[in-house]
């Protein structure tokens, strides 16, 4: 099958079957035409390959290990699955390792933002994000309340409505009634 063809059957694009070939992972057949033809055997590998990268191998150990899991007759593989379980238990080991370094920078950063958040000073207000918050259709349709110089803040008293003895107001119909 043709490259797009084993890109489909297999899950793996186009571009890493190209990649695990220039690895050496796989050696697809080649065409009359120079183009790649890819068996099921192949397609089976680059499974098993896929597997292996997922669970974290490098390609080197990868590149290792697949010949002796194609042909499990050989004579030394029980020696080369000893060197290779043991390899793959070093790179374990290394992972592990990497993990409990950034575990600890992880904790150290978190105590610093705890501490950072604790003692850090409190934004000053955006007075033009507050009143455009305040006369949204979702906001507090009341007026916006105004920063004092002492830090503190009052809201206008609401003149709708609120008219005073001295007040001409000429939107109001007269009063009926006797007087």
């Amino acid at each position: 099958m043709r490259i797009g063809e084993a890109s489909r059957a297999s899950g793996v694009s186009a571009r890493s079957l190209r990649h695990y070939e220039d690895e050496g992972l796989i050696v697809p057949g080649r065409r009359g035409n120079g183009f790649r033809d890819y068996c099921q055997s192949t397609i089976d590998r680059v499974l098993v390959i896929r597997s292996l990268l997922a669970s974290g191998l490098p390609v080197r150990l990868i590149r290792e290990v697949l010949p002796h899991l194609a042909d499990a007759s050989d004579v030394g593989t029980e020696v080369v699955c000893a060197e290779f379980l043991s390899e793959v238990q070093s790179h374990r080991d290394r992972l592990a390792a990497r993990i409990e370094v950034l575990s600890d920078q992880r904790s150290a950063l978190d105590a610093y933002l705890r501490e950072a958040r604790r003692t850090a000073p409190r934004p000053p207000v955006d007075l033009d994000a507050s009143v455009r918050l305040l006369r949204s259709p979702h906001g507090d349709r009341r007026a916006p309340r105004h920063r004092r110089t002492d830090g503190t803040s009052t809201r206008p008293a609401d003149t709708r409505g609120a008219q005073g003895p001295d007040t001409d107001d000429r939107s109001k119909p007269p009063e009926s009634g006797a007087g």
